[in-house]
């Protein structure tokens, strides 16, 4: 594996690591703020984003290179609501889509063909994952503020949460 396609993943690894943290800190916010649902649905991404990153952390010492543990900083902790939280959610998701075709970018000019191929299955994710963003930010905007209508976006996130399958070990 080439250095600088090692040294993108290895960055990567850093922001799927932040990521894990952020959703974390906020499934902490929503559970000590009255929203259960939310709080189980982003404590399951929390671990979807770890998963995300041990699958980099095998593929690079897979490859022969070396995973590199880095620094973080510390995610947020405090957020205005829950039409908040799912904002910030929405904008990291779209900086990590930007970071995936970022790293895809470098696969290219490097002729790295085995690992955009591998990188096609955070490419599909990420749409995935933007578009239920997207999804939840509509119907929390519908209801506002009316609490009956928050209650039901809560449970239907953690319905959400019930239904999706198992985060794969790895």
């Amino acid at each position: 594996m080439k250095t600088t396609v090692e040294s993108a993943i290895n960055e990567q690894i850093r922001r799927e690591e932040f990521s894990s943290r952020l959703y974390l800190s906020m499934a902490i916010w929503c559970e000590t703020n009255g929203f259960p649902g939310a709080a189980a649905f982003l404590y399951r991404q929390s671990d979807e984003e770890r998963m995300h990153q041990l699958k980099f952390v095998h593929y690079v010492n897979d490859r022969g290179g070396k995973a590199v543990l880095m620094g973080l900083e510390q995610p947020d902790a405090t957020f205005e609501s829950l039409f908040d939280v799912f904002k910030k959610v929405m904008k990291h998701e779209e900086y990590i889509t930007a970071s995936i075709n970022e790293l895809y970018g470098i696969t290219l000019e490097e002729k790295d063909y085995t690992t955009g191929n591998f990188l096609q299955w955070y490419i599909t994710e990420q749409i995935e994952e933007e578009s239920t963003m997207r999804t939840i930010l509509d119907k929390i905007s519908l209801v506002g503020s009316d609490k009956a209508g928050m209650f039901h976006i809560d449970k239907e996130l953690d319905a959400m949460t019930a239904a999706a399958a198992p985060v794969p070990a790895l």
